[in-house]
C-alpha cells in the first residue's frame, strides 16, 4: 500500500530509481540502435549515428551504475556525471532523429535519450537529493 503522506527520501529514492531507470534504458537502446545502423545497407550514411550511439550507451550505463552506487559521499562527482550524460543524451537524440523518419531503431533511440536527459536534468535540479 502506497503511504499518504511521502518524505523527501521517499521522493530521492523514487528520482533516484527513474534516473538509473532512464540511463540503463537509454544505454540499451542506443547499443542495439548502434547494432541495428551497423546492418542497414546505407551504413555508411550512418557511421556519425553510429559512433554518437556508441558515445551515449557507454556514457548512460557509468551515470546509471554511479547514480545507482551513490550514498551521498562526493555529490560534486555524481552531478558532473549526471550532467555530462544529460548533454551526451541530448546531442545523441539530435543526431538521431535525423534518421527516425526511415529507420525506427533510430526514432527508439532517440525517444530513450530525451528521457535519459530529460530525468538526469530532474535530479540536478533538486540540489537536495545529490
Amino acid at each position: 500500500m502506497t503511504p499518504m503522506y511521502r518524505d523527501e527520501h521517499d521522493l530521492s529514492r523514487d528520482m533516484r530509481t527513474a534516473c538509473v531507470h532512464a540511463c540503463n534504458t537509454c544505454a540499451e537502446v542506443c547499443n542495439a540502435c548502434a547494432d541495428a545502423c551497423l546492418g542497414e545497407p546505407e551504413v555508411a550514411e550512418l557511421v556519425r549515428c553510429i559512433r554518437t550511439n556508441l558515445d551515449c550507451a557507454d556514457m548512460c550505463a557509468t551515470a546509471g551504475e554511479v547514480l545507482d552506487r551513490f550514498r551521498g559521499d562526493h555529490p560534486e562527482l555524481v552531478r558532473a556525471v549526471l550532467d555530462a550524460c544529460a548533454i551526451v543524451a541530448a546531442v545523441c537524440a539530435e543526431e538521431c532523429r535525423m534518421h527516425a523518419d526511415r529507420y525506427a531503431h533510430c526514432k527508439a533511440a532517440a525517444d530513450a535519450c530525451d528521457e535519459c536527459a530529460t530525468a538526469c536534468a530532474a535530479m540536478l535540479r533538486e540540489p537536495a537529493l545529490l
